[in-house]
């Protein structure tokens, strides 16, 4: 799973979730207005419009980045944001642009868009991967404690196999590899849904197993290479 842009699954589910939050809303604005049927059907069809603009701007946006045009990607980033602040569309524009910085090298301003998208998004699974994400990039940051602290704020729910990786990384990045080892099995036991690499995930374990065992033993553990476990790092 690309840690910073959402497939097409997380996007249909996003917009789902997003219709049916604020659905009752907006019917109820309706009657509260005394409109008609004709008036929803309206104010229905408007909101059609508005998704479908958002889309469109958030796929030109995407290709700009593609193409490698930067400046191009940011302003649709801004447009989106100023016209449809409160579509889903948004904030994955915002997470879009956060896997650019991450990709240049600058993990401020990727952590200033995923602490917006985990702080003020509506949408609930949103939030919980913005948090995920920006943990990621709080370890490359040489901050392994406040990833730590930023996983721990929230109850990452069907995203916990994904939350005990990052946690695991960040742990092993403090040197303590016990807890890095315990959280990378807690991610392979739980993760039922496909969430994780699994491959990835066993490189880990089994490079961190032995020299847990022989420390845990009293044994001298081989020397390894001064290098973090595979995908420890922003992807």
């Amino acid at each position: 799973m690309d840690d910073y842009l959402l497939n097409e699954r997380e996007q249909w589910e996003a917009l789902k979730r997003w219709v049916r939050e604020n659905g009752l809303a907006i019917v109820a604005g309706i009657a509260i207005a005394g409109l008609g049927f004709g008036g929803y059907r309206w104010w229905q069809a408007h909101e059609n419009d508005v998704d479908l603009a958002a889309g469109a701007m958030y796929v030109q946006m995407e290709n700009a980045f593609a193409q490698g045009n930067r400046t191009q990607a940011f302003i649709l980033l801004g447009d989106l944001e100023r016209q449809y602040p409160s579509s889903p569309y948004a904030d994955q524009a915002r997470l879009a642009s956060a896997k650019a910085f991450v990709e240049d090298a600058e993990l401020g301003r990727a952590a200033d868009e995923l602490r917006g998208v985990m702080q003020h998004s509506s949408d609930s699974v949103l939030r919980l991967i913005a948090r995920q994400r920006l943990a990621r990039v709080q370890i490359a940051q040489h901050q392994p404690s406040e990833a730590i602290a930023t996983l721990n704020g929230a109850n990452p729910g069907a995203l916990a196999p994904l939350y005990a990786v990052a946690r695991g990384d960040a742990y092993y990045a403090m040197g303590d590899k016990s807890a890095a080892l315990a959280q990378y099995r807690l991610a392979r036991a739980t993760d039922t849904g496909g969430e994780t690499d699994p491959g990835l995930l066993g490189l880990k374990i089994s490079d961190l197993a032995a020299d847990v065992a022989a420390v845990q033993s009293g044994k001298p553990a081989a020397i390894r290479a001064a290098a973090p476990p595979a995908g420890t790092h922003p992807q």
